[in-house]
C-alpha cells in the first residue's frame, strides 16, 4: 500500500513538473505567435495564461500590450480591472487603465486614472521615478511633471527632480519654469555647476531668444542675491555663448568688485577667452587683476601671462603688426627692469622668442637668454630649454659652431632624458644643413629609437630623405634643399621660396619633388595662407600618394582644415583617408581619436 502511494506521488510531482514545463513553452510560444503579428493565436494563450496566474507580472504586461496592439479594449479594460483588484493603490496600474482609456478616446476616465496614479505616489524615490519615465514615454508631459512635483512635495526637496521637471518643462514650451527650476537649483550644486551648464546647453541649444530669456532670469536672480556668485558665474558663461566676451567681463568686474574678490575670478576668466582666442579681452582681464596691485594674490601670476598671452596673440594672428611687436617688447623690457630676478624664469625665454621670432632681432634674444641662463635659482630643465632656445638663435645669427656647441652641451648634462635627445636631432640636423649627411645619418639611426615619438619620427623622415637622395654621387639637389631648408628655419622665407623653385625647375624627375612640396606648404602655413598651403598638400596626394609624405600630407590637410578653416566635413574626409590608405602610420592614433570627436555617433573606420 505505502509502496502505491509512493507511486501515486511520484506522477503527480511529475504531472506538476510538466505542467510547469508546458507553461514555459506556452509563454514562450505566445511571444511567438505575437512576434509573427499571429495576433488571434496569441491572444489565446495569453488569456489563458492570464487566467491561471493572474500575478505573473511579465504575463500582465505583454497581454495587456497585445490587447492594446489589437483594439481589444473592453478586454484591456478587464485584464486591468483585475489587477486594481490585486494591488488596489498601484500608481502603474492606474496608469495602465489610463492608458487604456486614452486609447478609447475616454479622456475624462483616463484623467481620473492618472490623477489616481500620482496620488497613489508614496515618496518612494523609485517608485516616483518609475511612474515619471512611464508618463514621459507615453507622451504624457503633463502628468510627468505632476508626477515629480508631488515625489518632491512628499519628501519635501525640491531639487531632488530638478533635472527631470526641467526638461519636461522646456517639452512643454515653459521655458520660464525651465530655467527657474534649473536655476533655484544651483546654489546646491557647488561640485555640479558643469552640470547645470550641460544641462542649459541641452534646454536652450544656440536659440539666441532661449539664450536672451536665461540672461534675464539670471539678472534677476543675482539683484535678489547679489553674494551668490553661482547665479553669476552661469550668467558669465551666457554671456560667452552668446560671444559677448565684453558683457561677461563686465559681469565678472561687478562680481569681483562687490565681493572684493582678489582676482581669482578674472584670471581664470583670462585663460578661458584665450582658449577660444578672444585674446583682447583676456589682456582686459589681466589688466583688471594687475590694476589691484602688487600685494595680489594673483599679482605677479597675472603680469607674466599677460606676456605670454600677448605673444601667443603674435602666433596665432597672421596680421600683427610691427608696432604692437615692439609694443610687447616693451611690455617685457619694463617687466625685468622692475622684477630682475625673473629673468631665472620662463619669461625670460617667452621675451627671447619674441625678440628672434618676430622682431627679427636675434643678437639681443642671445643676451636675454645667456642672462636667464646665468641667473640664481634657475631649474636644471628650464636651463636646458633656454640652451636649446639659444642654440636656435646662434643658427638664426649664422653662428652654426656656437649652435652645434651649445646642442652637445643639453645632450651631454641630459643624456637619458627627451632633452639630450632633443638637443642630439638638432645636431643632427645642423650637420643636414650643412651637408655633412654621413655623420647626421649616424646620429640619427640612434634617434629613430628614440622614447620622444616626435623626435623619433622627426629622425625617420629625415633618415629617410638623406638614405633615398645620397644613392648616387650626385648630392647637390639635396644640399641645395637642406640650404633651403635652413633658409627657412632663419626666417629667410623669400630666399627659400626662391631657392626651392629653382631645385625644382632644374631637377624636375627628382625624388625631392615631394619634399619640395612640403617645405612649400610649411612656407605658407608659417604665413596663414592655409588655401595655398592645402594646394601644395593635394598635389603631393595627387602625384606622390604612395611616397613617404603621403601621411603626413593628408593629415596636415585635415588638421588646418579642422583648426584654422573650421570645416569639419573636409577635416573628416581626410582623417578617413588617413586611417583607410595609411593604416600603419604614426598618425593613425590621432586621427581615429579627432574622428570619434567629430562623428561620436558613428564607428570609426
Amino acid at each position: 500500500m505505502m509502496r502505491m502511494t509512493k507511486y501515486v506521488l511520484t506522477l503527480l510531482l511529475l504531472g506538476a513538473c510538466l505542467a510547469g514545463f508546458a507553461q514555459t513553452e506556452t509563454l514562450k510560444d505566445a511571444r511567438m505567435y505575437a512576434d509573427l503579428k499571429n495576433y488571434e493565436k496569441a491572444t489565446g494563450i495569453y488569456e489563458k495564461l492570464y487566467k491561471d496566474d493572474p500575478s505573473s507580472s511579465d504575463i500582465y504586461n505583454e497581454y495587456l500590450q497585445l490587447l492594446l496592439t489589437t483594439r481589444e479594449y473592453k478586454t484591456a479594460e478587464a485584464v486591468v480591472a483585475k489587477q486594481q483588484a490585486l494591488h488596489p493603490r498601484s500608481p502603474m496600474i492606474a496608469l495602465d487603465m489610463g492608458n487604456v482609456y486614452t486609447q478609447e478616446k475616454k479622456e475624462g476616465k483616463a484623467r481620473e486614472q492618472f490623477d489616481n496614479a500620482v496620488s497613489y505616489l508614496t515618496g518612494d524615490d523609485m517608485l516616483t521615478q518609475q511612474v515619471g519615465t512611464a508618463f514621459n514615454n507615453m507622451g504624457n508631459t503633463e502628468y510627468a511633471i505632476k508626477t515629480y512635483e508631488r515625489g518632491a512635495s512628499m519628501i519635501s526637496n525640491n531639487y531632488i527632480y530638478s533635472d527631470a521637471l526641467a526638461r519636461l518643462y522646456a517639452k512643454a514650451g515653459d521655458m520660464d519654469k525651465a530655467l527657474n527650476v534649473i536655476i533655484t537649483a544651483v546654489p546646491i550644486q557647488v561640485y555640479g555647476l558643469d552640470n547645470t551648464k550641460n544641462l542649459l546647453l541641452e534646454i536652450i541649444g544656440t536659440d539666441a531668444t532661449k539664450l536672451q530669456l536665461t540672461q534675464k532670469v539670471l539678472i534677476k536672480r543675482i539683484n535678489e542675491q547679489p553674494d551668490n556668485p553661482y547665479y553669476a558665474e552661469l550668467l558669465t558663461w551666457i554671456y560667452t555663448q552668446k560671444g559677448d566676451w565684453d558683457g561677461a567681463l563686465m559681469q565678472l568686474e561687478a562680481v569681483d568688485e562687490r565681493n572684493k574678490e582678489d582676482g581669482r575670478r578674472l584670471y581664470s576668466f583670462a585663460h578661458i577667452a584665450e582658449h577660444e582666442k578672444q585674446y583682447e579681452t583676456a589682456q582686459k582681464a589681466l589688466d583688471d587683476v594687475v590694476a589691484k596691485g602688487n600685494t595680489g594674490n594673483f599679482y605677479m601670476s597675472a603680469r607674466s601671462e599677460k606676456l605670454r598671452m600677448g605673444l601667443e596673440r603674435l602666433e596665432e594672428v597672421p596680421s600683427f603688426t610691427s608696432m604692437e611687436v615692439k609694443a610687447l617688447a616693451d611690455s617685457f623690457e619694463s617687466y625685468f627692469r622692475e622684477y630682475p630676478q625673473y629673468y631665472g624664469s620662463e619669461v625670460a625665454c617667452k621675451y627671447a622668442e619674441l625678440l628672434a621670432q618676430f622682431d627679427n632681432n636675434p643678437t639681443k634674444a642671445i643676451e636675454i637668454l645667456k642672462k636667464a641662463i646665468a641667473a640664481a635659482g634657475m631649474q636644471k630643465d628650464l636651463i636646458g630649454k633656454a640652451k636649446l632656445q639659444l642654440g636656435d638663435y646662434y643658427i638664426l645669427s649664422g653662428k652654426t659652431w656656437e649652435a652645434s656647441l651649445i646642442y652637445s652641451q643639453v645632450d651631454k648634462d641630459f643624456k637619458q632624458d627627451a632633452l639630450g635627445e632633443e638637443a642630439r636631432y638638432r645636431n643632427a640636423k645642423l650637420s643636414y644643413y650643412h651637408g655633412d649627411f654621413k655623420w647626421a645619418q649616424e646620429q640619427l639611426s640612434i634617434l629613430k629609437a628614440a622614447t620622444s615619438e616626435l623626435i623619433a619620427n622627426d629622425a625617420l623622415y629625415l633618415s629617410v630623405l638623406i638614405t633615398e637622395n645620397t644613392q648616387d654621387s650626385n648630392t647637390y639637389p639635396l644640399s641645395r634643399f637642406a640650404y633651403a631648408d635652413l633658409l627657412l628655419f632663419q626666417n629667410k622665407d623669400k630666399e627659400a621660396e626662391t631657392l626651392l623653385d629653382s631645385i625644382a625647375t632644374a631637377y624636375p624627375k627628382h625624388d625631392l619633388q615631394d619634399d619640395i612640396l612640403m617645405l612649400h606648404a610649411r612656407l605658407e602655413e608659417k604665413h596663414h595662407n592655409y588655401p595655398k598651403a592645402l594646394e601644395y598638400l593635394a598635389t603631393i596626394l595627387d602625384k606622390y600618394k604612395d611616397d613617404v609624405l603621403g601621411d603626413d600630407a593628408a593629415f596636415k590637410s585635415a588638421e588646418i582644415y579642422l583648426t584654422q578653416l573650421h570645416d569639419k566635413d573636409k577635416a573628416q574626409k581626410y582623417y578617413e583617408q588617413v586611417l583607410i590608405d595609411y593604416p600603419g602610420s604614426t598618425y593613425v592614433q590621432t586621427a581615429r581619436k579627432r574622428l570619434a570627436e567629430l562623428k561620436p555617433d558613428k564607428p570609426v573606420p
